[in-house]
């Protein structure tokens, strides 16, 4: 392990460990998560899938940083991402438990939101799970592979924000090969379904964060995908 191993370590600690000890700091983040979902749904994305993509890049690079890497454009893109995926996750927990009654499985949003943990609250978190990540994800992976790309061709500038994307040069240019057979085909179904399961088995306030959460593995599995 590195000093920059050390110290990013020291970092991510400094930030995160106050709402830890702090009864103050965390009432204040639950109330703030509470009034203003989309902005911290815009700030958890910005910092911990951001975060993923800076420990992808020390797997892929040895280095959490570079030049023309763009951490700042790739936080505001996140963000942006983030209010996207709150709103995905809220229409299909809300959609799914009602088509699922509309096929013949009586109950259902009422099974959903139950605090009871039960087998068939299960059944309803997977098929949520398997839903989204089947319409929504391979969109949103491919976008995000996009303003990735897009990002390295500005040279990580911030003015990356507000360039015209070139989506057909950047579309034709992707390694679809990595994206089919790798990112749709072995995450999805082996990591996004059952970690989105997880995701929606949680209380409704919890399920963004965690959603952030897993984009530091987004951040690792995008490692390893660029190295293939």
């Amino acid at each position: 392990m590195k000093k920059q191993d050390f110290l990013f370590i020291i970092l991510v600690v400094v930030v995160f460990l106050p709402f830890f000890l702090s009864d103050a700091v965390y009432d204040w983040y639950k109330s703030f998560n509470a009034e203003h979902g989309m902005v911290m749904s815009f700030l958890k994305f910005a910092i911990l899938s951001s975060l993923g993509e800076v420990l992808g890049l020390r797997i892929s690079a040895g280095v959490y940083n570079r030049k023309g890497f763009g951490i700042i454009p790739r936080m505001v893109v996140w963000g942006i991402l983030g209010m996207g995926i709150n709103a995905a996750m809220i229409i299909f927990s809300k959609g799914v438990p009602q088509f699922m009654e509309y096929m013949g499985m009586a109950n259902a949003a009422a099974t959903f939101t139950s605090e009871a943990m039960s087998l068939d609250k299960v059944l309803v978190a997977l098929a949520i799970s398997v839903t989204m990540n089947t319409i929504f994800a391979p969109v949103f992976m491919t976008f995000h592979k996009i303003t990735d790309t897009h990002i390295l061709m500005c040279g990580g500038s911030i003015k990356s924000l507000i360039t015209p994307i070139p989506m057909t040069k950047i579309i034709t240019g992707l390694n679809w090969n990595v994206q089919w057979n790798f990112v749709f085909k072995k995450t999805i179904p082996f990591f996004w379904y059952p970690a989105h399961t997880i995701t929606f088995m949680l209380p409704p306030d919890m399920r963004v964060l965690f959603a952030a959460l897993l984009g530091i593995v987004l951040g690792v599995l995008l490692a390893v995908a660029a190295r293939k």
